[in-house]
């Protein structure tokens, strides 16, 4: 007898240039779809890295957080946030806040910190007009196709996020760690590997160093896991760089990425990661009640600009600890 794998069951979709595409007609049923079929879309999930599923017709942030709940064992608090998202119904979030005109370039979710979502999920309540895709790039691809001496550095060296919190732009100190309390922040900069220190004017400022290279738990694949690019300077609009530099400073940006050792990362080098990540981009517009699933560890996704109204509500699942993130892999 022969036997098919959970992930063949569902009839997932493959076409160049786009993620994988699972396509079902489950409008009016979505949580009942979702927990007779959690298992085939996890093992699909595993099997690419990433699916998009078309035909739920999620219409509401209530039935999201079902659906959300069929296929977890529960959503993440969010702790480090760089932007302040809106709790929504059952542990999802809103979207990060983020100027519809301004990419945000690819990333993994949360790579800074050392406890982070194995899995997204991601629910369109209202598609854009146009643009808004969240597109998805596979980590061990972006890996291979990146110059070798630039590789061996961040393994060697890990990478650097530089964080000044202020109260204008990004999450504030109460935003990101759940409370304002210096002494609970220095505890739990402390357990996390996070330097801590105060400013002259109160403010705070924190440095992270993590590997840029993991392997995935499961796999044992070698992945491309960071926000190096994302959160650089040079990844921001010339005008929007610009303005907080002449605001802050060149070392008071609210965030900033840098090699491991401290060295600054040029704009050459972000200009590349950012090109590596949109040669091997797989995109899809979102259509209103879509769910893309992603496995956070080996993709990595993105956001681009968009017109009109867009509602994309936010999962985070599987918390995750690798050894040693403060190391290389």
């Amino acid at each position: 007898m022969s036997s098919s794998s959970p992930a063949s069951l569902l009839g997932v979709e493959l076409q160049p240039g786009s993620p994988p595409v699972l396509r079902t007609d489950a409008r009016g049923d979505a949580t009942a779809w979702a927990a007779g079929n959690r298992d085939a879309l996890r093992a699909a999930v595993a099997e690419h890295g990433a699916v998009l599923v078309r035909g739920l017709g999620l219409r509401d942030a209530d039935e999201v957080a079902n659906v959300f709940g069929q296929l977890t064992t529960g959503l993440m608090t969010e702790r480090e946030a760089f932007a302040p998202r809106e709790p929504r119904a059952g542990g999802a979030y809103s979207s990060t806040p983020w100027p519809a005109n301004q990419p945000m370039c690819m990333h993994n979710e949360l790579s800074y910190a050392l406890e982070f979502p194995g899995l997204l999920l991601f629910a369109c309540l209202t598609a854009p007009t146009s643009g808004g895709v969240t597109g998805v790039a596979d980590g061990p691809t972006v890996l291979e196709a990146l110059p070798a001496d630039l590789v061996e550095r961040f393994e060697r060296e890990g990478w650097m996020l530089v964080r000044s919190f202020n109260d204008e732009i990004g999450a504030s100190v109460a935003e990101a760690f759940g409370t304002d309390d210096r002494a609970a922040v220095e505890e739990y900069c402390r357990t996390h590997a996070i330097e801590a220190a105060w400013q002259p004017d109160g403010s705070l400022q924190t440095r992270q160093r993590r590997s840029a290279v993991v392997r995935h738990p499961v796999t044992g694949r070698r992945c491309w896991f960071n926000q190096v690019a994302f959160l650089n300077e040079w990844t921001l609009a010339e005008e929007v760089r610009e303005y907080l530099v002449d605001v802050y400073g060149p070392d008071g940006l609210p965030f900033n990425t840098r090699f491991g050792n401290g060295d600054p990362i040029g704009e050459d080098v972000v200009a590349l990661l950012n090109e590596v990540y949109e040669a091997h981009t797989l995109r899809e517009p979102w259509q209103s009640g879509d769910l893309l699933v992603v496995d956070n560890i080996r993709t990595a996704h993105s956001r681009e600009p968009y017109e009109g109204p867009r509602e994309v509500l936010v999962g985070m699942a599987e918390p995750t600890r690798l050894p040693d993130r403060t190391t290389t892999a």
